[in-house]
Formats: structure tokens, C-alpha cells, sequence
């Protein structure tokens, strides 16, 4: 057995704490990393989000759809009943043009 001088064991103490050294310093950068990636989030999307609509907002458009649905029935009836008379005037003046050219 060879008994270490105080020389190498300091060399080999520094030896060592160099390795252990640069092994800390990694593993601590790498504590760090963890650390940075649990703090800062994901990156998300960069646009915005639109809310929801609330219930009184679709209360007043299905009113809205209502009262136009309603309003554009009145107003096909109106043209029905606009063309009914246009044709039976139509049809009352050909008869009375076809009777005056009869000389009736």
C-alpha cells in the first residue's frame, strides 16, 4: 500500500471537485430549465377569443327571427292577393275589350 502524499490528496480533491463541479453547474442549469418551463406557459394562439353570447342577446335575435318571419308571411300574402286582382281586372278588361270589338 502506497500512502498518499497531502500533494495527491489536494490533487485529487481538486480533480474531483472539478468534475463534481461542472456536474453540479448541469445539473443546476437543468433545475433551472424545469424550473422556466413550469412557470411560463405553453405559447397559445395570438388571437382573440370571442364570449359567448348571453341569454337575453339570443332571446332578442329569436324575437327578431319572429317578428321577421311574420312580417315576411304578411307580405307574400299581400302579393298574392295584389296579383289575384291585378289578374281577374286583367281578365275583366280583355272581356269588355273583346265585347266592344263584337259591337255588343
Amino acid at each position: 500500500m502506497t500512502e498518499s502524499t497531502p500533494l495527491d490528496k489536494a490533487q485529487a480533491a481538486v480533480t474531483e471537485a472539478e468534475t463534481n463541479t461542472t456536474a453540479v453547474q448541469l445539473a443546476l442549469a437543468a433545475v433551472e430549465l424545469a424550473k422556466l418551463a413550469q412557470q411560463q406557459p405553453a405559447p397559445a394562439c395570438q388571437h382573440q377569443h370571442k364570449t359567448g353570447r348571453s341569454a337575453s342577446e339570443w332571446l332578442a335575435i329569436g324575437c327578431a327571427v319572429c317578428v321577421g318571419g311574420v312580417g315576411l308571411a304578411f307580405a307574400s300574402i299581400a302579393i298574392a292577393i295584389g296579383a289575384t286582382c291585378a289578374t281577374v281586372c286583367l281578365l275583366i278588361l280583355r272581356r269588355v275589350w273583346q265585347d266592344m270589338q263584337k259591337g255588343r
